[in-house]
């Protein structure tokens, strides 16, 4: 399929965070990218009232649902027939599921399969393979390439989203983040380290753009963002568009680490946060290059800082 377009594309995890903004793009696309567009979601989510306005938006353009349980080999086999592209986006909890869902594209007729690898790069280095919360994409990565012989894949790799990012989590603020409320900053070590990012709407932008390029996307982990900036950068651009002065309080990296350890001992589900943040400050991000240029995106195709601050500070995050 090296040089062949997707025809028929089928989703995963169509309408979760990520997911909504990788498939709208996709089915807005112009000129459009597969012939046919299909998510496969759960019966409970196709009629849950706070979907019914996104699906039925997608299904006004021609998007088709198939409804069934991912964890039932049948329904995920009758949801490939006549499928030839696959797209990914489920959530951090059912990564592991991807191995069947692989096992079952290469049993089939699928040809191209985009694994759920938007965030952190989880083979940047050395020390990558022992982070806790990659190990269950190492898995899947693991599977692809010991057993898989027809499905080629294709990792986007965006770094972390910046308007999760913007976030101040009550429950983990030494985690850093940005309160536009009452005009406070929490960052993690000076505020000065450098840190790529990736607004949600590109990441959608950035898969559209994969799947127009086979030629360079398949069998390949792309490398990709919209933009490189620093945690005081961005408290600069919150003080600029809200025209105060903000409260900025410091978390130095060994602090981080410490309650990192802590959490993961407590098993609490919030290390995962802690242990993302401290990659991301530590430079996990940075690349000489990305891939972007290869997709044909300029830096001016991508969002800029300020559009997701703006959309931050108006109540309009992910």
């Amino acid at each position: 399929m090296a040089s062949q377009l997707p025809s028929n594309i089928l989703i995963f995890g169509a309408t979760g965070n990520i997911g909504k903004y990788i498939t709208g793009a996709i089915i807005s696309a112009e000129p459009n990218v597969g012939r046919h567009v299909s998510i496969f979601t759960s019966p409970a989510t196709a009629s849950s009232p706070d979907k019914q306005a996104i699906l039925s938006s997608w299904k006004s353009r021609g998007l088709s649902v198939i409804t069934g349980d991912l964890s039932n080999a049948d329904d995920i086999r009758n949801a490939y027939n006549g499928i030839d592209t696959v797209i990914s986006c489920l959530g951090r909890n059912a990564l592991a599921s991807q191995i069947e869902l692989l096992k079952l594209a290469e049993e089939s007729g699928v040809q191209w399969f985009f694994p759920s690898e938007y965030g952190t790069d989880i083979e940047y280095d050395a020390s990558s393979k022992d982070e806790k919360p990659h190990q269950n994409k190492l898995r899947v990565r693991e599977y692809i390439r010991e057993n898989l012989k027809k499905v080629k894949c294709t990792y986007v790799v965006t770094g972390p989203y910046i308007d999760m990012y913007l976030t101040l989590a009550p429950v983990a603020k030494e985690a850093g983040g940005y309160d536009v409320k009452s005009k406070k900053a929490v960052v993690i070590g000076s505020g000065d380290d450098r840190v790529g990012f990736t607004t949600m709407p590109d990441v959608g932008k950035l898969v559209v753009a994969a799947l127009r390029h086979p030629e360079v996307s398949i069998d390949k982990a792309l490398k990709v963002q919209s933009f490189v900036t620093t945690p005081n950068d961005i408290v600069a651009e919150f003080e600029k568009q809200t025209g105060s002065k903000w409260t900025v309080e410091h978390t130095p990296i060994q602090k981080l680490r410490e309650i990192e350890n802590e959490k993961w001992n407590a098993n609490d589900p919030i290390a995962t946060l802690y242990t993302l943040k401290r990659i991301w400050a530590e430079g996990g991000t940075l690349y000489d290059k990305t891939d972007n240029e290869i997709l044909g995106l300029r830096p001016e195709d991508m969002e800029p800082l300020s559009a997701a601050v703006e959309r931050a500070i108006g109540g309009k995050g992910y």
